[in-house]
């Protein structure tokens, strides 16, 4: 397991004209210098990201992936609009967001480049590379900085009009059955089953605040030094929407099996000996911070996570399928989509029967 980013060489698919990008970013940087060095980041499943290695420093660049892509997915212009407005109007932990281009001609596909950030970042909830005593306040501090960012005042940061206020799970069940549907590969009785169940067992209340779409431990970086957030990434699935969804996302590794390679599941794990919260204590540190007295419908939520998180996968799949995938294991990755479908639709169905 790699507690530090894994950096190799760019990938065929991935190849642009770096003497091409050189050129815009001395223009769009000033004093960025006349040296670029870049190596590709392994591990994200979706927008390909890259370092950037200058005489003035390190930075990241993420761009859209090569070919045809989904609808309204890999919106990396959306990706730098919410990390701008947090960089620049709140404490919370993002890196500093620099430039934007959404001109096609320069690498391919639009892109934008971010500070570098020296941290560590751990896939798998059980946290195994940390220390056993620095297990607990990790997932303290993940779980703080959520909920500070479900504090975030939305129109105070110019960030009113960056989704629809009302609404979210509804319109998340219809864009990803859409994306399942685009992608679909195979038949799936149990994703047939979700998208018939989940807009009939919407959730009871609506609320609204920053969702982030994909926050878990591979996408928090820890100081190097200190089991600490410093830094959220990876904001392509972020919108205005309904917080708890997040925070399902966030414990779907507690539905999820510890023996399967590659699903980062908590199921089977001894909690305890581990050091990490069980579920129930990440609920109820997250209410306290956020100010709940407690959740309803929790089985609609974690069944609409392993609904979408099931799609998602598929269009992995499917993008590994016609060789344009992000990740050189995208193959493995999309087998996994019946198991995430199958355990939402194991959870929406006892959720009935309570």
């Amino acid at each position: 397991m790699s507690i530090t980013p894994e950096l190799v060489d760019v990938l065929p698919a991935h190849k642009f004209d770096e003497a091409k990008l050189l050129s815009w970013l001395q223009k769009a940087m000033p004093d960025f210098g006349n040296r670029l060095v870049v190596k590709q980041f392994q591990g994200g499943q979706s927008n390909p990201t890259f370092l950037l290695d200058s005489e003035r420093g390190r930075y990241v660049l993420r761009k859209k992936p090569p070919g045809k892509t989904l609808p309204s997915a890999h919106m990396v212009e959306r990706e730098y609009k919410v990390i701008r407005a947090l960089s620049d109007n709140t404490s919370l932990p993002v890196p500093r967001a620099r430039v934007l281009c959404e001109d096609s001609d320069i690498i391919g596909t639009p892109f934008y480049v971010m500070d570098f950030l020296e941290g560590r970042i751990i896939s798998h909830s059980a946290l195994r590379a940390l220390d056993r005593r620095d297990r607990l306040p990790a997932h303290h501090s993940a779980i703080d900085t959520l909920a500070d960012l479900h504090s975030v005042d939305v129109n105070a940061i110019g960030l009113g009009d960056y989704g629809r206020p009302e609404g979210y799970v509804a319109r998340q069940v219809a864009r990803w059955s859409k994306q399942y549907l685009a992608a679909k590969t195979h038949e799936m009785p149990a994703m047939d089953k979700l998208m018939a169940w989940l807009p009939e067992n919407l959730p009871s209340t609506d609320e609204c605040g920053i969702a982030h779409g994909d926050y878990r431990f591979g996408n928090l970086m820890l100081a190097p030094d200190k089991p600490e957030v410093i830094a959220i990434l990876d904001w392509e699935l972020s919108t205005l929407g309904h917080p708890l969804a997040d925070l399902a996302y966030y414990c779907l590794p507690y539905h999820m099996p510890s023996d399967m390679p590659g699903m980062r599941g908590l199921k089977g794990e001894d909690l305890e000996a581990l050091g990490v919260p069980d579920e129930q204590e990440t609920i109820a540190r997250y209410c306290a911070r956020t100010g709940r007295e407690g959740i309803a419908d929790w089985h609609v939520y974690l069944a609409f996570s392993l609904f979408r998180l099931a799609s998602i996968v598929q269009g992995v799949y499917k993008r590994a399928l016609d060789g344009n995938a992000a990740n050189s294991n995208a193959l493995d990755v999309g087998k996994r989509a019946s198991l995430l479908a199958e355990t939402g639709w194991k959870i929406a169905c006892e959720g009935e029967r309570k």
